[in-house]
């Protein structure tokens, strides 16, 4: 591999000893030298000086919190996407369906992927509905969440559910009529599956599914991702993808609790920097936008909430805990020991708080306290400064998501939650004030790939309407890169590799159309886009990526297509 010299307007290192350079000369895939031009050149006067044509050159773009294979089976072609950012209203979603009918072979399943009752302002669909949009045409609706899917009555006569409907499956349920049929509507993993599968086997070849959603976090700017549900099913999968040309992204994997090989050591046919297992994930609690978190605060009984069938009367509170202390503490006992990064999902203050105290136990139990374990909270869309202070004490990091705020936030102050809690949602000043390590997420395919936008959203707080809510929790440009590039390498203790440009780490960059620092930060998706990304010092070519992985077998992966999609929101 040949040394090269790369240029551009400016260089953000994301290293605070050297903040700026003006280039960044790469050798056998590491960063050689960070510096002027001339430096770069005395250091290697033979080497090729690339211009990249961009405006700013940073550290690729870091994801801590995604699940990309399934995500791209999921949601990507012959999936249809309705989700909000895709579909914003429900005559936007009825467009999708009718080009779906004129333009598919009859015989053809149809696959839809994201509806949300709550942005879509409407009722989950049942099968009477979908009938008079499909008629006898199999039709799949799934929910944005992961936790729901909805479906035809051609879907129950291709099953023979017409005449002999299914019991439910454990940790899974369908909708019933009053006669014990089935209603069209359907919840959790193992019904998911059982709708859902067989018709993306039929489809089409699920790999290639997941390497379009590489493709669009590489177009977003990531070069970093993270799967925080692996399943040693997946394997085949992620080593493939990792195997074709221009690969855009490294991995790295959070297998399962529930999995009974959650505590056992995984090897790749990758290297290391490209695919590895890191640790163990599991959700204390659930998703907001379907009323099962555990917070301390009532939902509110609006237009909005009995909508989307979120009945305050039942909905939050230490019910909507998924674990108990005992069932973590086991869990912990099994993992900690093993030396396992854990992560655990919690968005409500209840289900922060019961991790903190199982976390803090077992930090105890195990002399890990003061000791660089790194675990991690996800989402905490609920958290408080005092928590927040806890986890910091505990040596937690804080993995937040924005686009909980961004899209949902003109529903959470006011029609979801009362202004106190809802206006705080994402409290990324205190997160940062605490002196947690903080990094930010898009937890796909519960939101697009899209690091800049969470950086903006973090500094503005605006919504996607461009309201403000809860100013006082804007962070700094500077607070929110970090955590987009070497914070969320740290989280996913990969920044000895990459998350800032310094000598020696691996030569992974993003490419944006302007320096981030000169543009207003309301504009800052708009102005600093990104125009290309670059693994070990390699320019990435999606064209050539994806079309490889087109070459595949499609029966090769057919069992992707059985796997539960995995999401948190």
């Amino acid at each position: 591999m040949s040394t090269n010299i790369l240029t551009a307007g400016t260089v953000i290192t994301m290293d605070p000893a050297q903040p700026r350079a003006e280039a960044v000369a790469v050798s056998e895939g590491r960063i050689a030298t960070v510096g002027s031009v001339a430096e770069c050149r005395a250091a290697y006067p033979d080497a090729e000086v690339i211009a990249t044509g961009a405006a700013a050159l940073l550290p690729g773009f870091v994801e801590p919190h995604s699940h990309p294979v399934m995500s791209g089976v999921a949601t990507q072609p012959p999936a249809r996407s309705i989700a909000p950012w895709d579909a914003p209203s429900w005559s936007d979603v009825e467009a999708i369906f009718a080009d779906a009918l004129a333009h598919t072979d009859p015989n053809t399943p149809l696959l839809f992927a994201g509806f949300d009752a709550l942005l879509h302002k409407r009722p989950s669909p049942k099968a009477p509905e979908l009938d008079r949009i499909f008629g006898n045409r199999v039709a799949v609706v799934t929910d944005n969440s992961g936790h729901g899917v909805y479906f035809n009555t051609a879907v129950m006569k291709r099953n023979g559910w017409d005449v002999n409907p299914p019991v439910e499956p454990v940790g899974g349920h369908f909708g019933r009529n009053a006669d014990g049929s089935l209603d069209g509507q359907g919840f959790e993993t193992p019904v998911l599956i059982s709708v859902a599968a067989p018709i993306l086997a039929e489809l089409g070849n699920p790999l290639v599914s997941a390497a379009e959603y590489y493709a669009w976090m590489s177009r977003g700017g990531y070069t970093s991702t993270s799967d925080m549900a692996y399943d040693p099913s997946l394997k085949g999968a992620y080593e493939a993808l990792a195997a074709a040309p221009s690969c855009p992204l490294r991995v790295s994997m959070w297998e399962m609790s529930t999995s009974d090989t959650y505590n056992n050591p995984e090897t790749f046919s990758a290297a290391e920097a490209f695919l590895v297992k890191q640790g163990v994930k599991l959700w204390t609690d659930g998703s907001p936008w379907i009323g099962n978190i555990a917070v301390s605060f009532p939902y509110l009984s609006t237009e909005t909430t009995r909508t989307a069938g979120i009945d305050p009367a039942v909905a939050g509170g230490p019910q909507s805990m998924n674990y108990s202390r005992e069932q973590l503490d086991a869990i912990l006992d099994v993992a900690a020991p093993a030396g396992w990064q854990m992560a655990f999902h919690a968005n409500g203050d209840l289900a922060i708080e019961l991790a903190l105290d199982a976390y803090e136990a077992a930090l105890q139990r195990y002399n890990l306290i003061g000791t660089d374990h790194r675990w991690r909270l996800e989402h905490l869309g609920a958290g408080t400064r005092r928590l927040f202070d806890r986890a910091a004490r505990l040596g937690v990091h804080a993995s937040m998501a924005p686009f909980q705020y961004y899209y949902w936030g003109e529903l959470l102050d006011g029609e979801i939650f009362d202004h106190e809690h809802g206006s705080q949602w994402g409290r990324f000043a205190d997160a940062q004030a605490s002196g947690a390590v903080v990094s930010l997420h898009n937890d796909g395919s519960v939101s697009p790939p899209t690091p800049v936008l969470n950086i903006q959203t973090a500094v503005t707080r605006r919504t996607r309407a461009g309201n403000v809510h809860g100013a006082d929790q804007c962070i700094t440009l500077d607070q929110a890169l970090r955590a987009h590039t070497i914070n969320a390498a740290r989280t996913l203790h990969r920044d000895k590799l990459i998350g800032s440009l310094e000598v020696g780490k691996l030569a992974d960059f993003t490419e944006l159309t302007a320096d981030p620092y000169a543009v207003d930060p309301a504009q800052l998706a708009e102005k600093a886009q990104v125009s290309g990304t670059w693994l070990g010092g390699e320019r990435i070519d999606l064209t050539a990526f994806v079309g490889a992985i087109g070459g595949t077998d499609p029966n090769e992966h057919q069992q992707l297509a059985e796997q539960p999609r995995h999401t948190c929101c």
